[in-house]
């Protein structure tokens, strides 16, 4: 079976939870041959290399969703001149109908779905759509459906900054819509041969699954460990906070484009694997099937944290040695906003409230232990391990 693995600032980048999964589901299925259809996030990340590939990955295709762009041929179109009268016409359509759903209420799912393909279709005609997403008429036509009747409350108070910064924010997550990665040109067939797409989140990375699947049939599997929707909530309200960047009417129309691209890519797959039971009920608010959910928790080789254990010594003074046989909740990954750890305290106490010799070991896989909320740590007879370093709270 050819089956392409579609990623988005993750494989074959970076060496974090989703890499290791990935490289672990490769190296599984030795059997099958893969292609590897990578977007990255920025340019540290691609400075970084790729780490070692298995010997069933036949291929390996990147694209950025940061910068200006590749240049013509990485990805067709990104740096094409003006389109005629009748491109401008028909993107201006399609543009209107996405546009229109980003900034509305949830019964304007359908227009959604005809912008992003009609799009599509005008990519693969013309060349790309860079130009037009960041042209004026673009921020015009999100300009009249940010002030439509039924528009979100956020979307009305939009300023010239705003819906800039909105159309170039549009024009890098719709990037995978211009790339060559469907066989159209060229003598790489692409998304054309494979047997099944198996995209990573149903942020941007699902993109050319929907467009692989709508052009030539091919089934659409998603996985996922961190939903990519509950990820931009987290991380841009956040960010917003630290940077003092992004106001409120480009977090609310962002993260409404990201809703409808996940509903989108929901409604398409014919199976969606998430790695826990939190994101299955993300998905289910999203609109996934629960028919065709298949919860699959994550494996992981316990062998290195086996020595994460107690000494008397490094523990609080409100604290004291577990006794043989109790229960023991391990957590293991990075300490990032996106896992959102406070809540993980927060819960463990009142398990610790209810079994006093209960542990929660924290074990931090970034190296950065002393990043591991400290504020309802104290007492709860928590560790944490970096590592090679230790911390405890």
């Amino acid at each position: 079976m050819r089956i392409a693995l579609l990623t988005e600032g993750g494989y074959p980048y970076v060496r974090g939870e989703s890499a290791l999964w990935c490289d672990r589901l490769l190296r599984g299925l030795d059997g099958h041959e893969f292609a590897v259809y990578a977007l990255s996030r920025s340019a540290r990340q691609e400075e970084s290399g790729w780490c070692r590939l298995p010997p069933n990955v036949a291929l390996v295709r990147t694209a950025p969703l940061w910068g200006p762009g590749p240049a013509v041929g990485g990805a067709r179109g990104l740096a094409c001149g003006p389109y005629g009268r009748r491109e401008k016409r028909r993107f201006r359509e399609h543009f209107a109908a996405l546009a229109e759903a980003v900034c509305g209420t949830d019964g304007l799912t359908d227009r959604f779905a005809t912008g992003l393909y009609g799009l599509a279709e005008l990519a693969a005609e013309r060349g790309g759509l860079a130009t037009a997403l960041r042209s004026e008429s673009a921020v015009r036509i999100l300009e009249s459906a940010c002030r439509a009747p039924g528009a979100l409350p956020a979307a009305h108070a939009a300023q010239v900054s705003d819906l800039l910064a909105v159309t170039e924010r549009l024009e890098r997550a719709l990037r995978p819509l211009s790339l060559d990665w469907y066989g159209q040109r060229g003598e790489d067939p692409g998304l054309s041969v494979a047997d099944l797409c198996h995209a990573v989140g149903a942020g941007p990375a699902a993109l050319p699954g929907l467009l692989a699947k709508r052009a030539f049939g091919v089934p659409l599997l998603i996985s996922e460990y961190g939903v990519r929707l509950r990820e931009h909530y987290l991380t841009s309200a956040l960010g917003a906070v630290a940077r003092g960047v992004a106001g409120a009417p480009v977090r609310a129309l962002l993260a409404s484009f990201q809703r409808r691209l996940a509903r989108e890519a929901y409604a398409q797959a014919q199976v969606i694997t998430p790695g826990n039971a939190h994101a299955r009920r993300w998905q289910e608010r999203c609109g996934a099937d629960s028919a065709r959910l298949r919860t699959v928790y994550p494996g992981m080789d316990s062998a290195p944290f086996d020595a994460v254990g107690e000494r008397a010594a490094d523990l609080p003074p409100s604290a004291s040695p577990q006794p043989a046989g109790e229960p023991t909740l391990v957590w293991v990954g990075t300490s990032s906003p996106a896992k959102d750890l406070g809540t993980l305290l927060h819960a463990f106490a009142g398990v610790h409230e209810e079994l006093p010799t209960a542990r929660l070991r924290i074990v931090e896989t970034g190296g950065r232990a002393d990043t591991v909320p400290g504020a309802r740590a104290d007492g709860l007879g928590v560790s944490a391990d970096g590592r090679g370093g230790r911390a405890d709270g």
